[in-house]
């Protein structure tokens, strides 16, 4: 077979292959034709063509009459945009008819302001009927009560017997340093006299505004017999008012903590306290009532006759922290202790004290 039969038969061939009878391919125009074809709606003259939606959009959702949401409903619905929804939260209703309403607040407050109101009044007549009653009878029962007290406690040193003024023995419970128990003996008793010699001239001078009516002295012993103290209750002549002027001027004036001013201590002779001078005074403590005729005072020294050149008040020798002498040994203990445990017995004696017929 020559070589133009060979290329001649070579498209018979493929055409066997590829099936008897199949149509030729068309034309490259029918397939891919010049022009695209005419579309079916062509756009009007002066309206800008539509634009072609973009391959990654999804199509929009067709809306449906059974989409409808109730009025106030929160639609929560995932969004193709991805964005979370906005809630808007309504205005909560002040109050619902359906449920019960609230009296007003002036319907229960009228009546508690009446009553109120009415027990004010009731309260001020029956204060105004006791002051009334006080303004007839010229005295109130308080004052009444004062002044019965008053004239109690003056008359007690002629009443009274020593013991239940100066006991034989005082306990101090936590009356000593830091806190430690003191007990006190009594080892003499001066007789009742009056407060000529008794005091020192500045002293002396300083009381006689309320004058001296008697004068009742003990002195008493520490446990170790170291410390001797003596105690002193002077009955004046005065009344309420001067008493509680004098007990004013020595707060304000710092007399009861005056060297010059310092009592003198009940030397007893045939006693321990027998050393008991002037020179051996070391602390003292001086209180004036102004709710009865009395100054109480106590005054410590040490019992061994030892002179003390700078003695000094007892609330001075119980600070902490003082170095003194004194202030060591405990003696502002003592007479503070003592003096605090007599004037108490007497405040105690007048209040059990039965009313006068």
């Amino acid at each position: 077979m020559s070589g133009s039969d060979r290329v001649a038969a070579e498209p018979v061939a493929a055409s066997a292959a590829l099936g008897e009878g199949a149509p030729p391919p068309p034309p490259a125009s029918a397939r891919l034709p010049d022009a695209p074809p005419a579309p079916a709606n062509p756009p009007r003259p002066g309206v800008p063509p539509a634009r072609a939606p973009r391959a990654d959009t999804a199509p929009p959702r067709p809306r449906t009459s059974a989409a409808r949401r109730a009025l106030g409903a929160v639609d929560l619905s995932p969004r193709p945009d991805g964005h979370r929804p906005f809630v808007f939260l309504a205005r909560p209703a002040l109050y619902d008819d359906t449920t019960t309403r609230l009296r007003p607040v002036a319907a229960w407050l009228r009546p508690r302001a009446a009553a109120a109101a009415a027990c004010a009044v009731l309260g001020l007549g029956l204060i105004g009927g006791a002051v009334t009653g006080s303004w007839l009878t010229g005295e109130s029962d308080a004052a009444g009560g004062s002044r019965d007290t008053y004239a109690t406690a003056g008359a007690l040193w002629h009443s009274l017997p020593v013991d239940a003024l100066f006991p034989p023995t005082i306990k101090g419970g936590g009356a000593g340093p830091g806190g430690a128990d003191r007990v006190w003996n009594r080892v003499a008793v001066a007789p009742d006299s009056g407060c000529a010699k008794a005091f020192d001239p500045l002293l002396r001078k300083a009381l006689a505004p309320v004058g001296c009516r008697r004068l009742l002295r003990a002195t008493y012993t520490d446990a170790t017999k170291s410390h001797l103290t003596t105690v002193g209750l002077l009955f004046t002549k005065a009344d309420a008012a001067a008493m509680h002027a004098l007990s004013t001027r020595f707060g304000r004036e710092g007399l009861d903590r005056r060297t010059d001013l310092m009592p003198r201590a009940y030397a007893a002779p045939g006693t321990p306290a027998a050393v008991f001078g002037a020179a051996q005074r070391a602390t003292w403590t001086l209180s004036v009532l102004p709710d009865a005729p009395v100054v109480a005072y106590a005054v410590s020294g040490f019992a061994d006759g030892r002179a003390v050149t700078e003695p000094e008040p007892a609330a001075e020798a119980m600070r902490a922290g003082a170095a003194s002498a004194p202030a060591q040994a405990g003696l502002g203990h003592d007479a503070k202790g003592i003096a605090d445990r007599v004037e108490r017995s007497l405040r105690k004696t007048v209040t059990a004290a039965p009313e006068k017929p």
